[in-house]
């Protein structure tokens, strides 16, 4: 008989209904965001981009959602903008998140094999591809900017599955549901945790590994700066590359003004077999990576997600003082 968390035993049948319980609240939350997804489908782009702006004004201007950690990453990363300016791009920044949906929820329905150029311009995609058919393994690190969705989708269009790490959904239906979408043309998903062996066997085998590279690591992450803050970054992308020989390429996919049009872009490329200062270390790769994805931001701000709290800064003082 197992307790619970006061140390009281509970009953095998007791544990049986919270279970219960839990899958029928999970599946009713899953059916609630399929209808809202088939009501998404069902409406025309120009009209779902209406919808996005209006709800942009609601969660911006009404409801004003995260809006501490706005002001604070904002007024951090573009410390000369004006006050006005810092609420535009906040709404603009809502209206970018409620597009992303939308387009995810379109995607499957209109960008296939045979008309993918009539929503999607590549650049920069010839060395790209050429390592991509080529007989060593390839890291492809991106960040919560533009729709990071729609790439790993147009590059299974293209010919070239991936794998991406990600965390599993506490909602076991919509996980099955969300990664039906990103494995629809090859996309195959990783979980973020225990998942280093499957990792490791997809860079042995020449695969393709994509990562969200801007996510905060916690007070053991390697710190890097970010929009001229100490931000704790993954040292997993630096340590495989080393371990494998494998350049990291960094992309984006960025909405050209309008929804459903998108520029799939490779930036630059750092290969641990060709040197260069930004492959000394596992600290200056991380360092080059993230300097890059400031760069790539700054051209449209709007389209990041500055509601997450990327530079959370949770070490003591003596770390502080030696980092420093």
């Amino acid at each position: 008989m197992r307790t619970d968390r006061s140390g009281s035993k509970v009953p095998r049948s007791q544990r049986q209904g919270w279970f219960h319980m839990r899958r029928a609240i999970d599946y009713s939350v899953y059916l609630v965001v399929r209808l809202l997804i088939c009501l998404v489908q069902a409406m025309p782009i120009n009209t779902g981009a209406a919808l996005a702006r209006g709800l942009a004004w609601l969660f911006c201007d009404v409801l004003r959602l995260r809006r501490r950690v706005l002001e604070e990453n904002l007024s951090h990363a573009f410390p000369g903008m004006t006050e006005a300016d810092r609420r535009r791009l906040e709404r603009a920044m809502w209206e970018h998140l409620f597009l992303l949906v939308l387009e995810v929820a379109h995607t499957p329905r209109k960008i296939h094999d045979s008309n993918w150029r009539d929503y999607v311009v590549l650049g920069g995609e010839r060395e790209l591809m050429r390592q991509l058919l080529a007989d060593r393994p390839t890291m492809i690190v991106t960040g919560h900017y533009g729709n990071f969705e729609v790439g790993g989708y147009v590059l299974g269009v293209l010919g070239f599955p991936t794998h991406t790490v990600a965390r599993t959904l506490d909602n076991p239906f919509l996980d099955r549901f969300v990664n039906d979408f990103r494995g629809r043309t090859g996309q195959h998903i990783i979980p973020k945790n225990g998942g280093y062996e499957q990792i490791e066997a997809v860079m042995s085998a020449h695969g393709t590994m994509t990562f969200l590279a801007d996510q905060y690591a916690g007070p053991k992450g390697c710190w890097i700066r970010f929009f001229g803050r100490p931000a704790s970054a993954h040292k997993a992308i630096a340590l495989l590359s080393f371990e494998h020989q494998a350049p990291v390429y960094v992309s984006a996919v960025r909405r050209l003004g309008r929804p459903m049009a998108f520029e799939l872009r490779q930036y630059a490329c750092a290969d641990p077999a060709a040197g260069g200062d930004e492959v000394r270390g596992v600290r200056e790769l991380t360092q080059w990576f993230h300097d890059w994805l400031e760069r790539i931001i700054s051209q449209d701000p709007s389209q990041y997600w500055w509601i997450h709290r990327r530079w959370k800064d949770t070490r003591e003082k003596p770390a502080l003082r030696k980092a420093a």
